[in-house]
């Protein structure tokens, strides 16, 4: 991380903040309902290096401030690199910064961290800073799109720190990042048996030229006990070919999330459980309720020449039914293949059951 810091840097450093051009304190822009609006377009080459952000709610005096409690899952955030018509970032703004369920809570990680005040960690709160140092180079030109799905404005405070470039590199790939939500059927009468990745939950599938750099999960436990037996499977360039077994097979949930005997409430920078509902450490499968972990290949990215799909099962064999979203993150060459199209904001609002 540090080896090349005392090396000179050729390249100028540059930014585009939400800072109130009059002088003033008003350091905001607002997002009317049911828009968008484009908080950075940038030209290449360059590349972007750090995002902060943070959002609220319709603004005024103390006593008539208005937000929605889901803004997190009801805001997205966008991105289109060069040309592009259709983004290669489409998240919800909580999910892309690894917030989880609409939840605020504060950890750090290898790519994000994120900070709250300690009266509204875990709970369904907006107010919360956001920050993601993944590298996002770009050849001809950068937008930052916020969309705002919400019935009310919104505000927003924002860097998008970024560098200019002379040339980037012709082997340069492209940041992409895609979120989901599945509540995949449970499997009972398969014997406990699984040789094939047909019915995983998947979280990723992309064809051309790259490498997988992690994700984040959010697991809603809807059935009540232990999640975490589900295999990790990755297939690499196969064209087609789905022959058993894959290029990398994991033994369990927690096991490619780098937990053992259950998940612990830690923040590594590659791997980690910021939060979950239910705090039951002193047992071993405590993890009731809706949890939120991550893994992050960042000195150990899954290359691919011409395709990969990444899965996991829901429970070993795929026996549960849980509710889970996810956000994968990975570089690859252009043109990616569309995404699906994002559900409905009031289709990513967590199940609140408490």
């Amino acid at each position: 991380m540090f080896e090349n810091l005392s090396q000179y840097k050729n390249f100028k450093a540059k930014r585009i903040s939400s800072y109130d051009k009059t002088g003033g304190n008003a350091d905001r822009w607002v997002i009317d309902a049911q828009s968008s609006r484009t908080i950075a377009d940038i030209e290449g080459p360059g590349k972007i290096s750090h995002i902060w952000c943070t959002i609220f709610g319709k603004w005024g005096e103390e006593d008539k401030r208005e937000f929605d409690t889901y803004s997190l899952r009801k805001v997205l955030i966008r991105m289109y690199w060069d040309d592009e018509k259709e983004p290669s970032v489409d998240c919800p703004i909580g999910d892309f910064f690894g917030l989880g369920h609409a939840r605020a809570y504060s950890y750090q990680c290898a790519f994000f961290n994120t900070s709250c005040n300690d009266s509204i960690e875990g709970t369904i709160n907006p107010r919360i800073a956001m920050n993601c140092w993944i590298p996002m180079p770009f050849r001809k030109k950068a937008r930052i799109e916020v969309v705002n799905e919400q019935d009310i404005n919104i505000i927003i405070y924002f860097y998008v720190d970024y560098q200019e470039h002379k040339e980037i590199s012709t082997d340069t790939l492209y940041f992409h990042a895609q979120w989901k939500r599945e509540k995949p059927v449970a499997i009972k009468d398969n014997g406990g048996v699984n040789l094939t990745d047909k019915n995983n939950y998947l979280i990723l599938e992309a064809f051309g030229k790259g490498h997988y750099i992690g994700t984040n999960m959010s697991i809603d436990n809807t059935e009540g006990n232990w999640w975490g037996e589900g295999d990790d499977m990755i297939f690499v360039d196969r064209d087609n070919d789905d022959k058993w077994p894959p290029d990398l097979h994991g033994t369990g949930s927690e096991d490619y999330l780098c937990h053992a005997w259950g998940m612990q409430k830690v923040s590594h920078l590659y791997s980690g459980q910021p939060w979950c509902e239910y705090n039951e450490y002193g047992n071993t499968h405590h993890n009731k309720g809706k949890v939120c972990v991550y893994r992050y290949h960042v000195i150990d990215p899954i290359p691919f020449k011409k395709s990969i799909r990444v899965s996991i099962e829901h429970g070993h064999a795929n026996d549960r039914g849980d509710d889970i979203s996810s956000v994968a993150y990975w570089y690859q060459d252009e043109p990616h293949t569309v995404f699906v199209k994002m559900i409905p904001a009031e289709k990513r609002i967590p199940e609140e059951r408490r």
